[in-house]
């Protein structure tokens, strides 16, 4: 094949490359960076819900966190822990996986959930 103007091929490469490109969703490629940055892990102790604020009690560390639930609805988990417990400030014994938020204030901790298990409810005996 002869061309004559090599830099039009070199310039519909480039073109072709960045539409195959965009059919990628980038969320996909930045949630992969995200997901190998932080540390995925699971922690295991009560969730507890009240004022407006999901919190996590880890069993081992007995260290606080503020949950953000990454791939839920935060009413829709709000209405769960309710239906649940039917009252607020009533411990859930949960495993939880996720991993703890980088680049927050040093007074508080931010554990990120992905999924979670709810193991036992305090009181009910089941």
């Amino acid at each position: 094949m002869n061309f004559k103007n090599p830099y039009l091929v070199f310039f519909y490469v480039i073109v072709f490359f960045a539409m195959f490109c965009s059919c990628f969703s980038l969320t996909e490629i930045l949630n992969t960076q995200n997901a190998e940055n932080n540390k995925i892990n699971s922690y295991k102790g009560w969730w507890i819900y009240g004022d407006g604020e999901h919190i996590f009690k880890d069993e081992k560390t007995l260290t606080e966190y503020t949950l953000i639930f990454e791939n839920e609805n935060t009413d829709d988990m709000t209405s769960l822990y309710l239906d649940i417990c039917e009252v607020e400030y009533f411990p859930m014994e949960s495993s939880l996986v996720g991993y703890i938020k980088d680049n927050v204030n040093e007074s508080q901790n931010i554990l990120v959930v992905s999924g979670f298990e709810i193991l036992y409810i305090e009181g009910c005996g089941e």
